[in-house]
């Protein structure tokens, strides 16, 4: 899949702002301290509507957009063809390309808000390790529900940013399990600017600002949503947002939310920005949409005022009793998934939520799809051109609604009756764990996913049936890239494959080649312009390049 570097914008009502801030980009790299700021943001809460019944799935028709009416085509070649123009909310024509041409780079879990774009070729043909990061392994202990262990590297949730910076360098930008989110320079692998600082390990993938302002986003275990500025001397938190379950200790200084919660306090998802709002769900089982207002200052930083503007609980009792005592998870870890005007994200309930976000500006987003797949989401929604979602869903709770939906489903979210349409199936038996960590990527009519039980599995789109397979290694998590005419995988042993995919439904085998001692890779591999960059539980980052040169 070949990315165009000439889509048309779709974010029009930007157009100003962004003037300003190109005027600044050079300035914003190496400019003067800053101040921090704060605000503390005020919610609109909607009311959990009681849970409806697989079979009764509340959906609408897919949004209505304005047609030209005047002629598309010159006159003597026959009648005209209304053609839809761009939709403001992630139109379907950025399916598969970089999200905007603001910002060069890889700046966001999956590329952009379909999560179907996954960097610049070429692929490395003779793999060698040209460098890898920090001297010493990223490592610290953290504690989740009571248990305290020792971890290192970078997460199944973790990617790498990859981005050109104004003054020629190309910088990487990612969190890891030594509890600060670093920056890198890719060509060498030596830190560009200091380190942010969290309170816990960072699991999920950073965001860059895609319409230019010099701002990344993340979340950490340690509770907190973060802001930060990269226009001073050293990066700034400019905002942070905490989630305070009963019983923590939330000191000042932070945007708190309290919720009663029920299951964690964790940010694993990459915040997803859109038309200067922030879409980000918790590990308490919430949601949250935040308006960012962003902007430039007369001394030419960049300063933010978030306003949370919608927060919704995606369960109930009635989801609860579903899901059974004895795992009650609820928390919303996977990225979302924005398409024309929607925004889609699940649960590890199971829960699959579609928000019409088009009245988002009047703090509203009803919900427009609802639908139960019976385990834990924890893979982030794939949407195709045609608005078709892709749910990938784990197999630990053994249901029988799992058992007969599957664990790799599609889903028609604008039709009127049942959405499913396909599932693929990656049962097993207690106590094994089936199903899906990974996030599928979307082919030429196929999608290439990775089970928990070791496969890569190439699935039709129209069909769902499996074309092809390759056994790995059991436990595999890490999600597959697709750039060119190749497909990048790594798997739980330490291993990264390299695929020809010019035949999409039989892939063929170019290289493989082991990092990290063996140790498992879960991270989601960043490809860079003959590079690929990705993170080991050994506690490093790597950037594999071709044998004898300079990439």
């Amino acid at each position: 899949m070949n990315p165009d570097p000439n889509r048309p914008l779709v974010i029009g009502a930007l157009i100003g702002t962004l003037l300003v801030v190109t005027s600044v980009a050079l300035f914003w790299l190496f400019g003067a301290d800053g101040g921090a700021s704060s605000t503390t943001a005020g919610a609109v809460t909607t009311t959990l509507p009681v849970l409806a019944p697989s079979s009764s799935v509340t959906s609408t028709s897919r949004p209505g957009v304005a047609t030209t009416t005047g002629p598309t085509t010159e006159p003597t070649l026959g009648p005209t063809i209304p053609i839809d123009p761009p939709h403001a909310w992630v139109d379907r024509s950025t399916v598969g390309q970089p999200w905007g041409d603001t910002v060069e780079g890889l700046i966001t879990f999956r590329g952009n808000p379909t999560a179907t774009w996954y960097g610049v070729g070429p692929v490395p043909k003779t793999p060698e390790i040209k460098w890898s990061y920090p001297e010493t392994g990223m490592c610290s202990q953290s504690t989740d529900l009571g248990n305290t262990t020792t971890w290192c590297g970078n997460g199944w949730t973790g990617q790498p940013l990859v981005w050109e910076r104004p003054d020629g360098i190309t910088e990487m930008i990612f969190g890891a399990y030594d509890r600060r989110l670093h920056f890198v320079d890719a060509a060498t692998g030596t830190a560009t600017r200091s380190p942010i600082q969290t309170g816990d390990i960072i699991k999920g993938t950073p965001t860059l600002d895609p319409d230019g302002y010099p701002l990344v986003y993340f979340g950490s275990r340690d509770n907190r949503l973060r802001l930060v500025a990269l226009d001073r001397s050293d990066p700034v938190v400019l905002w942070q947002f905490q989630i305070c379950l009963p019983g923590d200790v939330c000191p000042e200084g932070a945007d708190l939310v309290r919720t009663e919660g029920s299951w964690n306090d964790d940010f694993d998802s990459s915040p997803r920005i859109v038309n200067d709002y922030m879409f980000e769900g918790g590990e308490n089982g919430w949601y949250y949409i935040f308006k960012l207002n962003r902007a430039i200052d007369e001394l030419g930083l960049v300063t933010v005022d978030p306003d949370l503007v919608f927060s919704m609980q995606t369960y109930d009792d009635e989801l609860l009793a579903k899901v059974g005592p004895s795992y009650p998870a609820i928390s919303v870890e996977n990225t979302t998934a924005i398409y024309e005007g929607r925004a889609y994200f699940a649960n590890s309930a199971g829960r699959v939520i579609g928000l019409d976000i088009t009245d988002i500006e009047n703090g509203n987003a009803p919900i427009v799809f609802d639908y139960w797949v019976g385990d834990d989401v924890d893979a982030s929604i794939v949407v195709d051109r045609e608005g078709m979602i892709y749910v990938s869903a784990e197999y630990e709770r053994y249901l029988d609604r799992a058992k007969n939906l599957g664990q790799l489903i599609k889903l028609d979210p604008y039709t009127d009756g049942d959405p499913y349409v396909w599932g693929m199936f990656s049962l097993t038996e207690p106590p094994a764990k089936g199903g899906m960590w990974a996030t599928p990527a979307l082919g030429d009519g196929v999608l290439y996913t990775v089970t928990n039980k070791g496969f890569l599995v190439a699935v039709n789109t129209e069909t769902g049936a499996e074309e092809w397979a390759y056994d790995m290694a059991p436990g595999s998590w890490s999600s597959p890239v697709i750039v060119d005419d190749r497909l990048v995988v790594a798997s739980a042993d330490g291993y990264l494959r390299t695929f020809d995919i010019t035949e999409p439904f039989g892939p063929r085998l170019l290289w493989t080649f082991q990092i990290g001692g063996g140790n498992p890779i879960e991270a989601t591999p960043a490809v860079w312009k003959g590079r690929i960059y990705v993170g080991s539980r050994n506690g490093f980052m790597y950037a594999i390049g071709d044998v004898n040169s300079g990439a």
